[in-house]
């Protein structure tokens, strides 16, 4: 790392100002690209996390929606994109409900 932006890092006094110096300005490429990534990361984590809570295996949770297990692991691992439907449908079979919010 070069030396302007290990100062630039180390005079952060905020989150926003570490991921401005980081990964850019709110809406530059490199921003928008990290942005898309945290939120299927934290996606990953939330359906991995609600399987675990409904005392599912991945291939417990695939036969209950009518998919495969190898699709479950790849989700939960962020190695996938899913379908709103999908997504509806693995949240159902957790006994849970998704809501969206259009920002």
């Amino acid at each position: 790392m070069d030396k302007s932006k290990e100062n630039a890092l180390m005079n952060c006094s905020s989150l926003d100002e570490l991921l401005d110096v980081e990964f850019g300005k709110v809406g530059s490429e490199t921003r928008e690209e990290f942005d898309r990534e945290t939120e299927a990361f934290c996606l990953a984590q939330t359906l991995k996390e609600e399987r675990k809570r409904a005392g599912l295996t991945q291939e417990e949770l695939a036969e209950k929606i009518g998919t495969k297990k190898t699709y479950i692991s790849r989700l939960e691992n962020g190695k996938a994109d899913i379908q709103l439907g999908t997504l509806f449908r693995i949240f159902e079979g957790l006994g849970r409900r998704v809501s969206l919010t259009i920002l």
